[in-house]
């Protein structure tokens, strides 16, 4: 990928992105190849951004059909029975991405996510899931993982009002200004399964209670089989006897885990709000040509939003158990009012 040049058209097209963030990122991101599992309202305002930047390819993957609620939040379908009836959404939200920059290749892969091996994730440099299992997100990070080349690996899901991303770029370099000189910067990062196995205790003071709220949900839906957002507020006391077990065991106290806030998220189901999504997405997008271009430093572990509040946080746990560090417990940076 680093040793193409970009076309002459290539460089008339992006030639204003060129000017934000030079030659040699372009030149990166339209040489680099994106899978996205999961077509929802984040998805497809990521896939509209990173299509507009000029990645390389694009291979989108959703066999479901396309019903009424999925096109709750989708602006790549036509609300038109006639023309999506029968197609899968990763088919229709394909033939629509290809309108946005005909420079782009966008196409469909069609299986089982889990039945995909690893030299199937090494055909990309960054792969994104969403709407998908507890079970499935660990798989495919796993997988990504064992490649011997870098493959950046995101979750990214929206429930009602809230949102939330990770970030698993493996040993990140990057640069970074510094005065008058540009430094090189390297990150570490944990995988998802990591991440959420890290003793709830243990997190940093002042960790989103968002945080801890998805963490439960994302085990009901893992533990009684549901596909994501399949929940209601009928789940609420099963829900909140699953909290009171993962609270025993993390030593955590309940009120960390409001009710209020569990059932707002179960209220939601898989309902999503298009101006969350497109903040969201938006945001992905940002974090993906950061990772791909190599220029800015990128998220680390976890990005949550809740709009009820307009705030964003970006939380990094990776420092938790190493407290001779100068974050100690790790770190939490706001993001005031994004809206």
């Amino acid at each position: 990928m680093d040793d193409e040049e970009l076309t002459e058209q290539e460089t008339a097209l992006y030639d204003r992105q060129i000017r934000v963030w030079g030659v040699d990122a372009q030149r990166r991101l339209s040489k680099s190849h994106v899978l996205v599992s999961g077509i929802k309202g984040t998805i497809v305002e990521f896939c509209k951004n990173i299509v507009l930047a000029g990645v390389g390819s694009l291979t989108v993957h959703d066999d479901r059909m396309v019903t009424e609620e999925l096109l709750s939040a989708n602006f790549l379908i036509p609300p038109v029975e006639n023309v999506y009836s029968g197609k899968s959404i990763a088919d229709l939200c394909c033939d629509s991405l290809k309108d946005f920059n005909p420079m782009v290749r966008v196409s469909v892969q069609k299986g089982d996510l889990l039945s995909f091996d690893v030299d199937f994730f090494g055909k990309f440099d960054v792969v994104v899931v969403s709407s998908c299992s507890l079970s499935t997100k660990i798989s495919v990070n796993e997988k990504c993982r064992r490649l011997s080349k870098q493959v950046a690996f995101y979750t990214v899901d929206c429930r009602g009002s809230c949102g939330e991303i990770f970030v698993d770029l493996q040993n990140y370099t990057y640069s970074k200004g510094k005065a008058d000189e540009t430094v090189e910067c390297l990150l570490e990062y944990l995988s998802f399964e990591e991440a959420i196995s890290i003793p709830w205790r243990s997190l940093p003071r002042g960790l989103s209670k968002l945080y801890l709220v998805l963490r439960v949900i994302e085990q009901f839906e893992e533990i009684q089989g549901r596909t994501p957002g399949e929940i209601s507020t009928a789940d609420f006391l099963n829900v909140q006897k699953l909290r009171k077990e993962l609270c025993q065991i993390h030593s955590l106290n309940e009120s960390e885990i409001p009710d209020s806030l569990l059932q707002r998220l179960l209220a939601g189901g898989a309902r999503e709000s298009s101006p969350v999504c497109a903040i969201i997405g938006g945001i992905l997008g940002q974090e993906v040509i950061k990772a791909i271009s190599g220029k800015g430093e990128p998220l680390k572990n976890f990005f949550l939003f809740d709009a009820m509040d307009g705030k964003g946080i970006i939380q990094d746990i990776s420092q938790v158990q190493a407290p001779e560090t100068e974050f100690g417990m790790g770190s939490v940076e706001r993001v005031e009012n994004i809206v």
